[in-house]
């Protein structure tokens, strides 16, 4: 069975959902037959490359709110994080355009490190003081999850490598329906949208498996919409 996840770095219930689903997969009897695949999703598609701005300045202005406000909007979610055993600061972090780095993951799938680096990226995102948006960085954590050096930097530098990748994923997420992350897709006939509890996506395996259809992710699913708004 296949499953695909289409999310992004910048999407914190993205990090946590990531977190949740292994939990949910490794409770499932037939982990071992599941393939995971991770699919492009930008939340902020028309970002410019190098328009990088505070996490929680972003917010303040996103939602009308006050420096505290925001703050506690973070503070929140980390708890959220905290609790699945995952590290989050709530400052010092920043956001940016995520172009470059799905344009890597998918260099990191054909080595199969695809998995590798996306976790180094959400820790270096939301646990580290390494920006995902500095080029540097980003090179040393292609290197970091087991890919050739000399393949990251040339992608890196070629805006146009696994770019037509990115925007497929995109397109087809838009297909499938989904305008928000994390969204799941079972064997491509059922979904999971938001970061849902471990045992509901064990749950879902365990009906996609029996062909059984997999009940709606209904409200009160933490999810990141397309227009970079995400559930606090």
């Amino acid at each position: 069975m296949r499953v695909e996840i289409w999310s992004d770095i910048a999407c914190p219930w993205c990090y946590i959902g990531k977190a949740r689903f292994e939990k949910g997969l490794a409770a499932f009897a037939h982990r071992d037959e599941v393939e995971v695949v991770h699919r492009s999703f930008e939340l902020d598609p028309g970002r410019a490359k190098g328009d990088t701005a505070p996490v929680i300045d972003m917010l303040a202005k996103k939602y009308g709110r006050t420096r505290e406000e925001a703050r506690a909007m973070e503070e929140h979610v980390a708890s959220n994080a905290r609790a699945e055993g995952l590290e989050y600061r709530t400052e010092g972090r920043d956001h940016g355009s995520t172009f470059d780095i799905h344009r890597l993951l998918h260099l990191a799938k054909a080595h199969g490190r695809q998995d590798a680096l996306l976790d180094l990226a959400y820790r270096a995102n939301f646990a580290e003081e390494r920006s995902v948006f500095d080029p540097g960085v980003l090179a040393r954590l292609g290197e970091e999850a087991g890919l050739p050096k000399d393949e990251v930097r040339r992608v890196l530098a070629d805006e146009g490598a696994y770019a037509e990748d990115v925007r497929a994923d995109e397109r087809e997420a838009a297909g499938l329906g989904a305008t928000g992350v994390p969204f799941f897709v079972l064997d491509r006939r059922y979904g999971v949208s938001g970061g849902r509890p471990a045992e509901v996506f064990t749950q879902a395996l365990e009906q996609a498996w029996q062909g059984r259809a997999v009940q709606p992710a209904g409200a009160g699913a933490a999810a990141c919409d397309v227009d970079g708004t995400c559930e606090v």
